[in-house]
């Protein structure tokens, strides 16, 4: 019987899978999926390495491997994501919070709010992040698919966020006003999909990512819609894709919001549109 490789010889092992695979990132990835594996955070894998790794570790690695290697996103696999302060759980059925959309989370916290709505929340990572800033906060929450919601719930229990959430396309059953309106809504045209990595097209939901059309179809909704819901002086943001600035920005205009400004993430590109309701 062939002896039990040790954590390091697993490692290269796993890398190599990886890299063979064309995962980007594969030693990475391999360090986090063994780590995985041994129920362990990740800064004290150096430990395990020259041990021989269990039966049920190896199984685990090997199994977290294969998925990676057919594509499925790292997170999917933990079942987790690090997102602003907190760390997320992710299911298929949600997308991957992103490091872009913490500048959602950052243009939000600029202005005082005491009630915020999240359409389409997915994970809840935005509107749990925000309410976990303002501890007094009323939120709401809206999605179209109940599995998403379910994980937002989810999420909101385990890191002591209180919040309500509904399923709802859009605006459909939102009642109330809010000084704060936000969204990560589908923004891919339907010609950039096959674009993608297969990380996102074949793993993250469809529905999620894009309209099947354009990919402004969303803010048409949420734009027509949100004057309805900001009190005077409230305020909408929602994510973007990196060319759609000045398109969201005309929308929100026309459906008369005031003073529009297009925001930039981390790498300096366009990342939000912020406009308000007149007073």
């Amino acid at each position: 019987m062939a002896a039990a490789p040790s954590g390091a010889e697993a490692l290269r092992r796993g890398a190599a899978l990886l890299a063979d695979a064309g995962v980007p990132g594969a030693a990475e990835d391999a360090r986090l999926l063994l780590a995985h594996a041994l129920d362990l955070p990740r800064h004290h894998l150096a430990a395990a390495l020259a041990a021989p790794l269990p039966p049920e570790a190896l199984r685990r690695f090997d199994a977290a491997l294969a998925a990676r290697a057919a594509r499925q996103p790292v997170s999917q696999i933990l079942g987790r994501r690090a997102f602003w302060k907190h760390e997320f759980r992710v299911t298929r059925d949600t997308l991957d919070p992103r490091p872009e959309t913490e500048a959602l989370v950052e243009a939000a916290l600029a202005e005082p709010f005491a009630s915020v709505l999240d359409l389409g929340t997915g994970t809840g990572a935005i509107l749990i992040s925000l309410l976990a800033e303002r501890p007094g906060a009323r939120g709401v929450a809206t999605d179209i698919s109940a599995a998403a919601l379910q994980v937002a719930r989810d999420n909101a229990g385990r890191i002591g966020v209180a919040a309500d959430f509904i399923e709802s396309d859009w605006f459909a059953r939102v009642e109330g006003e809010y000084d704060l309106i936000v969204s990560n809504p589908p923004y891919i045209a339907l010609a950039e999909m096959d674009h993608l990595s297969p990380e996102v097209r074949e793993w993250e939901p469809r529905g999620a990512l894009t309209d099947e059309a354009d990919g402004l179809s969303a803010y048409r909704a949420i734009a027509a819609g949100a004057p309805l819901y900001l009190r005077p002086g409230g305020r909408l943001l929602v994510e973007i894709g990196s060319t759609q600035g000045r398109q969201v920005a005309a929308l929100m205009q026309a459906a008369g919001l005031v003073q529009p400004r297009i925001l930039p993430d981390l790498d300096g590109r366009d990342r939000v549109v912020a406009a308000r309701k007149p007073t």
